[in-house]
Order: C-alpha cells, then sequence, then structure tokens
C-alpha cells in the first residue's frame, strides 16, 4: 500500500474519477521500487484501451457477458485493472473500498470480484469472508503481495478464494485466470442446472409413473371387463347355435342343455381344469351338431330302431359334428371331443375304435351323460326310463362302456337327490326360485331355470344374470307373443 494511501486512513474516503484518470496524458514509466511497481498497459489513443494479450490455441470463450467488479483504494490500480479488461468483452465495476464494494454488490449483479489485499478500513481478506457469506456465487480473486502471506492464507481458508495473485501481476495470466474462472463458474451452473432438471424430471417421471400406474389399472379393468362381455357374448353364441338344433324338434328339444348341465357338474366333481370344464360344456351343447342334415324320420327313430343304412348315417354325425368346427382355430379342442363323444371305453365304440385313455377326458364324461339323458328320454329305446332305473343302467357299463372314474363321479351327483328328480341341483333351484313378471324383472337377477318359447327353444338358459336391456327384450318378446310370461328367478348375488 502507498504512503499517499497510508496518509488518508484517518481522513475521509478517497474519491476519484476513473475516467479521468484513463483520459490523463500517460506519465512516464515509474522507476524500479516505485510506489505501484506494476506494468501499465500502453494507449493507443487517449482513453482507447490496448489489445489485452491472450494466451494462444484460446478457442473457448465465455458462455454469456459476465461482470467483474474490481476493489482497491489505488486509483491507478483501477485504471490499469479497467483498461485490461475492458477488451475482454465483459462488464467492468470498480469501487474503491470494500465497504463501497459491498454497497455496490447489493444493488448490482456481480460474477466476478477481484480485490487488494491491503485496503484502508477493510482488508481484502474482511471482504471475501463478508463476500462468502452473503453472495456465495460470487467467484473471488485476490491480489496480494509477497509480504502477505499469512493474510492471504487467511483469506484462502476463511474466504474461500478461487486464486490469488502476487503484484505485479502478469497481464496474460490475470485474464488467464478470469478466463479459468469463468469457465469454472459456468460448469458449476451448468451442473447446477442439470441437477434440477434432474430433480425435475424425476419428479415430472415419479408423477408419469404413478399416473401410468392408474392408466394400466383403469385399461386392464377395462380390459377385463370387456373380456367378460367377449366371453359371454361366445356362450351365448354357443347357446344360440345349439338352439338350431332343437328348432327340428322331436326327441332333440332339450337335449343338449341338459347333457351339458350333467358335463358340467360331472367335470367340477372331477377337478377338471378351467380350460377342460370349458371344452365339456361348449362339447356338450353341441355334440350333436353334426345331426343338423339328417332327416326328421331317422331322428324321431330310437336308435336301437334304425335299420344297417340309417345306424351307418346316424353313426356319421360325430364327424360331420367334428368337421362344422374345423375353420374355428379357437375350437379344435371341442372338435375333437365332438367326435370321440360315442367312443367306448373298451374299445368298441365309434368312429374310430378308440379305447381307454386314448379318448379325450372330457368326451368320456360326455358319453356318459349323453347315454343317461337318451335313456331317460326314450332315444335309445321306445320307451322312457326312470332316472333310477338309467343309472342302474349305466351302472351295468362301468369299465366297459364307460371310464369308471367319470361314472363314479357321474353317480355322485345324485347321492342326495331324490329319486323323482331328473337332474342334480334342481332342488336348490327350486327352493330360492320366484316366479316374477316381466315388468317385476331387476337387474341383476339370475335365471333360475331355463327360459323356453312357446315353441320349445331355448331362449335364455338357467344361471343366466339379467340386465337392463334384456329385461327390455323380454318384456317386448311378452307383447309380441300376446301371452303372460312368468320367470323363475333368484335374488342377484352379493358384491363381496
Amino acid at each position: 500500500m502507498s504512503a499517499q494511501a497510508a496518509q488518508t486512513l484517518s481522513n475521509e474516503p478517497v474519491t476519484f474519477d476513473i475516467e479521468a484518470i484513463l483520459n490523463e496524458p500517460l506519465a512516464e514509466p515509474a522507476e524500479q521500487g516505485s510506489p505501484h511497481d506494476f506494468p501499465i498497459p500502453e494507449l493507443d489513443a487517449v482513453g482507447a484501451p490496448a489489445p489485452a494479450s491472450h494466451p494462444e490455441n484460446d478457442e473457448t470463450e465465455p458462455p454469456a457477458e459476465r461482470t467483474i467488479l474490481c476493489v482497491d483504494d489505488e486509483p491507478y490500480i483501477l485504471a490499469a485493472l479497467v483498461r485490461l479488461l475492458r477488451g475482454s468483452g465483459h462488464r467492468v465495476l470498480t469501487a474503491s473500498s470494500g465497504a463501497d464494494a459491498l454497497a455496490l454488490m447489493a444493488r448490482e449483479p456481480v460474477d466476478l470480484l477481484i480485490s487488494d489485499m491491503r485496503m484502508p478500513g477493510m482488508s481484502g481478506a474482511d471482504l471475501m469472508v463478508k463476500v462468502r457469506g452473503s453472495w456465495p456465487h460470487i467467484t473471488r480473486l485476490l491480489l496480494t503481495g509477497h509480504s502477505d502471506v499469512s493474510a492471504t492464507i487467511a483469506a484462502i481458508n476463511e474466504g474461500q478464494v478461487h486464486r490469488y495473485l502476487t503484484k505485479p501481476w502478469s497481464d496474460a495470466e490475470l485474464l488467464l485466470t478470469i478466463k479459468e474462472a469463468f469457465e469454472h463458474k459456468f460448469l458449476e451452473e451448468e451442473k447446477q442446472r442439470l441437477e434440477t432438471l434432474t430433480r425435475e424430471q424425476n419428479e415430472e417421471l415419479k408423477h408419469l409413473n404413478a399416473n401410468l400406474e392408474a392408466l394400466v389399472a383403469d385399461r386392464t379393468k377395462e380390459l377385463e371387463q370387456a373380456n367378460e362381455r367377449v366371453k359371454k357374448n361366445y356362450f351365448n353364441s354357443i347357446k344360440t347355435f345349439s338352439n338350431l338344433l332343437e328348432l327340428r324338434g322331436g326327441q332333440l328339444m332339450g337335449h343338449a342343455r341338459h347333457v351339458a348341465d350333467l358335463s358340467l357338474k360331472t367335470a367340477k366333481a372331477l377337478s377338471l381344469n378351467d380350460a377342460q370344464t370349458n371344452d365339456v360344456l361348449i362339447g356338450a351343447l353341441l355334440h350333436d351338431i353334426g345331426q343338423i342334415g339328417l332327416p326328421d324320420a331317422l331322428l324321431n327313430k330310437p336308435v336301437s330302431k334304425l335299420t344297417p343304412p340309417e345306424a351307418a348315417q346316424y353313426r356319421m354325425h360325430p364327424i360331420l359334428g367334428e368337421q362344422a368346427l374345423m375353420g374355428q382355430d379357437d375350437m379344435q379342442n371341442v372338435a375333437a371331443v365332438i367326435r370321440a363323444h360315442h367312443e367306448r371305453y373298451d374299445g368298441q365304440g365309434y368312429p374310430d375304435g378308440l379305447a381307454g385313455q386314448d379318448i379325450p377326458l372330457e368326451a368320456r364324461i360326455l358319453a356318459v351323460a349323453d347315454a343317461y339323458e337318451d335313456l331317460v328320454n326314450g332315444r335309445l329305446v321306445s320307451e322312457h326310463i326312470k332316472p333310477a332305473d338309467a343309472r342302474a343302467l349305466l351302472a351295468r357299463g362301468r369299465g366297459t362302456q364307460f371310464d369308471p372314474d367319470v361314472l363314479d363321479a357321474f353317480m355322485s351327483l345324485f347321492a342326495h337327490e331324490s329319486e323323482h328328480k331328473d337332474s342334480p341341483g334342481q332342488a336348490v333351484n327350486d327352493a330360492q326360485a320366484v316366479l316374477l313378471r316381466p315388468e317385476e324383472l331387476q337387474a341383476g337377477m339370475i335365471m333360475a331355470r331355463d327360459f323356453l318359447s312357446p315353441q320349445g327353444v331355448l331362449l335364455l338358459a338357467s344361471e343366466h344374470v339379467l340386465t337392463t336391456d334384456l329385461i327390455k327384450r323380454i318384456r317386448l318378446f311378452e307383447r309380441r307373443n300376446g301371452r303372460p310370461i312368468l320367470l323363475a328367478t333368484r335374488p342377484a348375488k352379493e358384491t363381496p
């Protein structure tokens, strides 16, 4: 610090005009050991800065204009710094004391602070500590003499100075230091920006994931509901297709429905999986589809009364039934069940003479239920056989015509039933059934019995759940036919 500056410690703060100093005629070069002992850049014209010396191969420029604040109580040092930095492309501010610098930083945004170490009132080290506390984002450079080593170390430790330069400084070194400081600052800002962006994106992603889970759950629920509707429509179509056979009348009336009911209960008694149970049900509903082309005279004659040519024609219906489903990719298992439902466990059946486990299990179940219904309804012999007698006849075929395990499961269905009941489970349904007019029906009610048309065609099967639209169609059907309808229904199932 110069003697002139030291003399002002007890007087008013020094004030000076930097622009006036810059426009003064250049003084003679200071002698060695002069108070300011630093290089003054030469000016091409009064007030114009000389070209600053930059390091070679300098291709990276600061990302944007920055603001540099230079603090020194020596006006000529500030003038030298201003001359040097004017060509750097940055905005340059000056202050003659630490207090002025703090007041200026409170009003103006500053990116880089260059301060002298020794100044009256507030040292550069104290200034650095205050700036670190109030504006930690400002990069701090210190200009110091060789005799200020201990104070410089304290400034570095307490004020976290980015770098210090000794006087007299090298212009190239100072400019390079400023450039590196701004590049470092840019990288720090970019790092903070990217961290902030990452946090925001993570929060957004978390929000999207939460919404996505909700959307997926909603979509999954919609798909499940749509799948249930498709499944119901699929089975309704199967039932409608099965009804086409019943339009032929005679012994076919209701046969497929009764066989399907018994086959389904037997499959459950055997603990078949869902896929096998599904094939049993569909196969039972469609097992006689091959008979749709047979003449009425043949269909109305008991099987035991058929002539050899008629019997040969009749035995073709399992094959014709399989062929009818050839184009349905998802019904090939059902087609195989239909083809094999007249095979015998001992290998004496038709059309392929399969035996034992070579016969599909679903077909072995269907064979028992079909034979029982044929006996009860007089399709095998002329007279109708009582259910108990029909079961006794089936028992004679255990191990020859029928699979023993399947026959035992079928018989277990009747273990607790009255002898006059034709099919198991009917007593339970009848106990809960309530006869209602169409105008009394409500959505959710369940059909307790099959709903047949006056011609005997199945319109609604038992266990069918009524909907609002379906009730409207039932009421329309009643008005068009001009006859009152009573439907056996059960209350809606309670939602668990």
